[in-house]
């Protein structure tokens, strides 16, 4: 293979692979840190979280949490829900969405509490959602299979030229 081409070759690949490797931190890695990673899939809470985003969520003591802070917590069945805090009492934390006009329903019990967003990253929601179900998990699947092969490719060729140099010596030296 061409030097020039193959120094290009490696550039992309390695490239593509520092962009796999950051959206698996982003996805899946911030766990070792403590933060988990939740999809934003309402617009209860733009322009803060918008609609697409992934929000990154801490755990938090709910003795810690203020009036004013947004909170991640279980609405039930399953459900995760992400308000602000606007008022506290016995019952729990009353939340409401900073783009509803009303307050939630129910109060959120200390023990559904999950933790208080650290950050969020527009779009990366959407991607995480697609990549989790099919047909976007096998897509994935397949991408990052083919990225391993096509990082292979440039010694596959190198290999492939040093064997068809040595068949034409070889068939050199029987000619001669």
């Amino acid at each position: 293979m061409n030097p020039t081409l193959k120094k290009i070759w490696n550039l992309i690949s390695w490239v593509l692979v520092a962009a796999v490797v950051v959206l698996a931190i982003l996805l899946a890695g911030v766990r070792v840190v403590g933060l988990t990673p939740y999809a934003v899939l309402s617009g209860s809470m733009e322009p803060t979280y918008p609609v697409g985003s992934m929000i990154y969520v801490k755990a938090a003591d709910p003795a810690g949490v203020e009036v004013g802070d947004p909170i991640t917590f279980y609405l039930g069945e399953g459900l995760i829900a992400t308000h602000r805090v606007v008022s506290i009492d016995g019952e729990g934390f009353h939340t409401k969405g900073d783009a509803n006009n009303t307050e939630d329903g129910a109060p959120v019990r200390p023990e559904n509490l999950i933790g208080v967003p650290r950050f969020c990253i527009p779009g990366l929601g959407y991607f995480s959602a697609w990549i989790a179900e099919p047909p976007g998990t096998y897509i994935a699947g397949c991408g990052a299979l083919a990225l391993l092969v096509l990082m292979f490719v440039p010694e596959l060729l190198d290999a492939a030229d040093a064997a068809d140099k040595r068949d034409a010596e070889r068939k050199k030296k029987e000619e001669a």
